[in-house]
């Protein structure tokens, strides 16, 4: 399969050349695309199985470790998520001194210890400090993706290589519950932290022996403090990386409350605690056919008419759900049905939110990559959590927090993304300076 990202060169005149159609990244990874691409996905899907692989086993945790309070249970997935919100922002300088491939191998081995250690946890405060410091390890893997994918591609070229890796990636919240559930038919929620372990060291080793570093000697930042906060200042000053970021900041929030509330709502809502993973397999999957679909349509129409489209279908579809929940008494498949119908549209946002966010940025990578993470990592699972500890065991508060996301999301990214900015679909709109001050 070849790929492309969007060549761009500007004369010493001033003026901008036009996006070239040669399908060749900057530099090499040492792998071949498929191979590269599924290195990726492996690598974010340790975060989807350090989250949805457990949800079936929270009310077994909260039995094993005396925690009756069901929404006090929902911390399991929050203090992962907050480790890995705030880490993130040290991963990206150290990236930018010291390149992206051991300090990820490194990152890759503690995500190993620390899923070992969860399973041997004798308390629930225990275990909500083991997966803090899981998600301390983890972060590196969401803000090195980034970073190892905007080493080599740029603009809808990276949008479709993140949408591709999201195809892959998307399978796993269909998989991961349904793990869950098998792993406890045959043994305890400690064997799912055990295999969290295993997965990690069998990552540790795949990038380690196949991986090349993607990031020039040349092209590295001094670690001070004036250059990192500088880095950090444009990230927080472009309008395109900051309007993005937060709106991507907003749909995970209705993403980590679909996640902290499901089992609830499966369990309490609609009795049947037997299908929480083919209702995860159910929402999952269409998020897994748009972002193939996005893969296809990204470098024919740009990443922000899309974004725009399908952030405009999330929210309607997030109201019709709402609307219709308030109206009548919806049954599991009908709340699955209406579910579905909304996060397919989730599967167009993330990758071309977080392309427009970076474009601008890919001289500062790293730092800009670890900032954008810490935002809408830490601010997705507070609105996450905001949300799921109003449950009172109907879907409404839910369907109330979900809608409220997808509106201000889609209020982000107009302002985010109106003319002039970098979506390189967009000849006139390149950010010349990105582009000068990429190593060729």
């Amino acid at each position: 399969m070849t790929l492309a990202w969007g060549l761009v060169q500007r004369a010493r005149s001033g003026h901008v050349a036009a996006v070239t159609s040669s399908p060749t990244p900057a530099r090499s990874s040492g792998l071949g695309t498929r191979e590269f691409v599924a290195l990726m996905a492996a690598l974010m899907a340790s975060n989807a199985l350090a989250i949805d692989s457990m949800l079936p086993a929270l009310p077994a945790i909260g039995e094993a470790l005396g925690v009756m309070d069901e929404n006090r249970r929902q911390v399991v997935v929050t203090a992962y998520l907050i480790g890995f919100g705030a880490a993130q922002l040290l991963y990206g300088p150290l990236s930018d001194r010291f390149g992206r491939k051991w300090l990820l191998a490194g990152s890759l081995f503690f995500y190993g210890a620390f899923g070992l250690a969860a399973g041997f946890a004798s308390s629930f405060e225990m275990l909500l400090g083991i997966r803090f410091l899981q998600g301390v390890a983890a972060a590196a893997t969401r803000v090195l993706v980034v970073s190892v994918v905007r080493d080599l591609y740029a603009g809808p070229a990276m949008a479709r290589i993140m949408s591709i890796t999201m195809i892959v990636f998307m399978i796993v919240p269909v998989l991961a519950p349904a793990l869950g559930q098998g792993v406890l038919a045959i043994g305890t929620w400690r064997e799912i932290f055990y295999f969290l372990g295993i997965y990690g060291a069998i990552l540790a080793v795949w990038m380690t022996l196949r991986l090349k570093e993607t990031l020039p000697l040349e092209a590295r930042r001094p670690l001070s403090a004036r250059s990192i906060g500088e880095a950090a200042w444009e990230t927080l000053r472009t309008r395109q990386s900051i309007g993005n970021t937060l709106a991507l900041t907003m749909l995970l929030g209705g993403l980590f409350a679909f996640i902290n509330s499901i089992q609830q709502i499966v369990f309490d809502v609609f009795g049947q605690p037997e299908m929480l993973g083919l209702v995860f397999a159910c929402v999952a999957g269409p998020m897994a056919i748009s972002s193939y679909a996005n893969s296809r349509l990204v470098m024919r129409y740009g990443s922000r008419r899309l974004l725009l489209i399908a952030l405009s279908g999330f929210t309607a579809m997030a109201a019709i759900h709402l609307t219709v929940a308030e109206i009548w008494s919806e049954s599991l498949w009908l709340f699955v049905a209406l579910q579905a119908g909304t996060m397919i549209f989730f599967g167009m946002v993330g990758a071309n939110a977080g392309a427009l966010a970076m474009e601008p940025l890919g001289h500062v990578a790293g730092t800009a990559s670890s900032l954008q993470g810490m935002i809408t990592t830490i601010g997705g699972a507070g609105a996450g959590f905001a949300i799921g500890q109003s449950f009172d065991g109907t879907t409404i508060p839910f369907l109330i927090g979900f809608t409220s996301c997808g509106v201000t999301a889609l209020l982000l990214a107009f302002w985010a993304n109106r003319p002039p900015s970098a979506d390189t679909h967009d000849e006139a709109e390149i950010d010349v300076k990105e582009m000068e001050t990429r190593p060729a």
